[in-house]
């Protein structure tokens, strides 16, 4: 599998982005369907909405969401190797998020868990 980037989706879709997939269970606020040219929404393997809203971005709490997010992905195996199937098939790919903060967000234990073989 090629290297997956990560973006914020509210950044121009760019063809260097290659199949680009909205890693968030909500869809971003303000941002059109029709503009946002995403190949794929993986809502089902995006954080839980009780963890993400116990996260709320905060630094803080960056390891133990890692951890926490960690566990959910691993039992959600079936649906994160349907990702990495798909993904693998195109030459490129994106990681997108909605996030401010583009260190500490889902996108990126996300990203670590697909590369990881």
């Amino acid at each position: 599998m090629a290297p997956i980037r990560l973006k914020r989706v509210y950044a121009p879709p760019s063809p260097d982005d290659g199949m680009r997939v909205l890693a968030d269970r909500l869809w971003p606020r303000g941002l059109r369907k029709d503009t946002a040219r995403i190949d794929l929404w993986a809502k089902d393997i995006a954080p839980s909405a009780k963890l993400r809203q116990w996260f709320g971005h905060d630094p803080a709490r960056w390891a133990e969401f890692r951890k926490r997010y960690r566990a959910e992905l691993a039992a959600n195996e079936e649906a994160v190797a349907a990702l990495r199937e798909e993904m693998a098939k195109a030459k490129r790919s994106t990681l997108l998020f909605g996030a401010k903060d583009e260190e500490h967000n889902n996108a990126v234990v996300l990203r670590e868990t697909l590369e990881r073989s």
